[in-house]
Parts: C-alpha cells; sequence; structure tokens
C-alpha cells in the first residue's frame, strides 16, 4: 500500500475522517540522529528512539518476513485453479461488482508497494537522514526503480499469467509515477499486459466520484472488464472502504469479511506503515511526534 500521508488525509477530507498505501506511498514516522563525533553529547546518549526502526531492520533482516510472504503467495497461487474453474468465483466486495462478472475474463488485483514491490531501503533512508514521507523523496525513489520484489510476489504473478490470468496493479502511486513503477516491474519480472493494468491514485473513472485515495472507484472499474479472483494487499483499504478508520471500525470491517482472508483476499505483513496507525491517533497526523507516540502506547494492552 502507499503512501500513508495521502490516506489519512482523505480520512480527514472526507469525514474530516491509505492507496496499500501505500497509500499511496510509505511514510516512517522514524526520528534518527546522524553520524556524530565519539566525544559529543549525542553520541555519549545513543540515538534516538525510532518508531520505524525495528519493523524496518525486520522487514530487511529476519528470514522470517520473507518465510511469512511466501506463504501468503503459495497459499494464494494454490487457490488459482479452484477460482478459475468457478464461474461464479468473485473477489469483489459487493459494493464494487457492477457489472455481472461470470461471462468476463480472469484477473487478480494486486497492490504496489509492499505487495508486490519492497520499499523498505526507502524507508531505512528516512530513519538514516532523520526524516519522514514526503511526496518529493518519494518520488525520487520511484522514479530511481530500485524497489526489489517482495518474496513470492513474482513467481504468483506468473503463475496467474500462465493460466491466461491478467494482472492489475491498484496502487495509490500517483499516475504521474505510472510509467517509473511499469518499468519497476517489468524489470522485477512481473507481468505486464498492457499500460492499462496500472491503476494508480488519479486514474479517472467515469461516473465514481474518487474519495481521496481509496480505491473503490478503480476496483469497480476492474470489475467492469474483469472477474476478479483474488485480491492481494498490506492494508484493509487495499481490498475494500474503509468507512471509518478507527480501531473498532477497522476491527468489524475484518469480522465482515475474515472468511475471504485466505480464499479469496491475501494480506501481506506490513509493520512499517498504514491507515492502522493514524486509526490510534485520531487521523490527525499534524500532532507532534510524542502526541503520537503517547496514544500508541495507551493503545498497548498489558493485560492488567
Amino acid at each position: 500500500m502507499s503512501p500513508r500521508r495521502p490516506f489519512a488525509l482523505s480520512l480527514l477530507v472526507a469525514a474530516l475522517a491509505l492507496s496499500a498505501c501505500q497509500t499511496t506511498a510509505p511514510r516512517a514516522a522514524a526520528p534518527a540522529t546522524h553520524p556524530v563525533a565519539a566525544d559529543t553529547p549525542a553520541a555519549a546518549h545513543g540515538p534516538a528512539p525510532h518508531d520505524n526502526l525495528n519493523a524496518v531492520v525486520w522487514m530487511q533482516q529476519a528470514a522470517e518476513y520473507a518465510a511469512v510472504t511466501e506463504t501468503v503467495y503459495h497459499a494464494a497461487q494454490a487457490r488459482l485453479d479452484e477460482a478459475l474453474r468457478d464461474k461464479h468465483w468473485d473477489a469483489l466486495p459487493p459494493e464494487d461488482r457492477q457489472t455481472p462478472a461470470d461471462t468476463l475474463p480472469p484477473a487478480v488485483i494486486v497492490d504496489v508497494d509492499e505487495t508486490v514491490l519492497d520499499n523498505s531501503p526507502y524507508q531505512a533512508r528516512l530513519i538514516r537522514d532523520d526524516q519522514e514521507y514526503d511526496e518529493v523523496s518519494w518520488s525520487t525513489w520511484v522514479k530511481a526503480r530500485k524497489a526489489r520484489p517482495v518474496p513470492g510476489a513474482v513467481a504468483f504473478a506468473q503463475a496467474a499469467a500462465a493460466r491466461g490470468i491478467t494482472v492489475l496493479y491498484i496502487s495509490n502511486r500517483a499516475v504521474d509515477l505510472d510509467q517509473a513503477t511499469l518499468d519497476n516491474l517489468k524489470a522485477a519480472g512481473f507481468p505486464i499486459k498492457d499500460a492499462s493494468v496500472f491503476m494508480g491514485l488519479g486514474t479517472f473513472v467515469p461516473g465514481c466520484e474518487q474519495n481521496g485515495s481509496e480505491k473503490a472507484c478503480r476496483r469497480q472499474l476492474a470489475g467492469q472488464h474483469y472477474r476478479i479472483l483474488m485480491q492481494l494487499g498490506d492494508q484493509l483499504g487495499d481490498f475494500t472502504e474503509i468507512v471509518a478508520n478507527t480501531p473498532e471500525g477497522r476491527s468489524a470491517l475484518l469480522q465482515q469479511y475474515r472468511d475471504w482472508f485466505g480464499v479469496r483476499w491475501f494480506m501481506l505483513p506490513n509493520p512499517s506503515y498504514g491507515s492502522w496507525e493514524p486509526a490510534l491517533f485520531n487521523n490527525d497526523w499534524t500532532q507532534p511526534v510524542e502526541t503520537r507516540r503517547r496514544a500508541k502506547r495507551e493503545s498497548l494492552n498489558t493485560a492488567n
């Protein structure tokens, strides 16, 4: 999913309430210190705390991360033939399905960031440089075309394409980043039918009003042309619209669709950013870092 800040702003605008994430470019709220001389006070006290440090290190260095993503993609691939045979199989939520699906050609929808492409080096740079996500640095990263595939993602996408299933990339990367994204995907080995398979933030969908970075309009557009066998993402908003981005609202949405996960919907792990985070501090990114951090600490369950 990508980016986090646009998702949060869309919530504030729409209810004053990312993209899969994006989001949809990722954002990392992780203050850090620059290297300093050994005799400075900062060196004596060590680096400042980083909200995102463990998450990014885990995604980059832990074998467990790759094991989880491979597990998800293996499970999804194992369902492809069953989904392809069943003409009534559809992974779009009912509100996004506006065209009968049984006669349409098959497709799968995947989010881009942290679903098929790994942007953890961008997050690592933000930590190193004591920065948070911003559109300029994110655009620079995307245009560099350096993101590597999430483990298991290429094999799944190629298996789908080998069965005649179109892979659709619905991302909260802005549409002006479409060529850089398509280039990066192709270089990583992902099947690209044509330019239409990338639906970025800002994609025009006739008759549908875009709600911030929500993907409902683009899912509807995909559903006009394809029977959607599966959706894969790293955020709840990659699968269906989040009406209330609160812990309670998100939990209710999970309960509503819990039987779809592992069958029609497949969630990838992303502890580094997402709409789950601002849900803990009233979706207000204008609050100081310490205020946001306090809200997250207060949300911890200590079983007392």
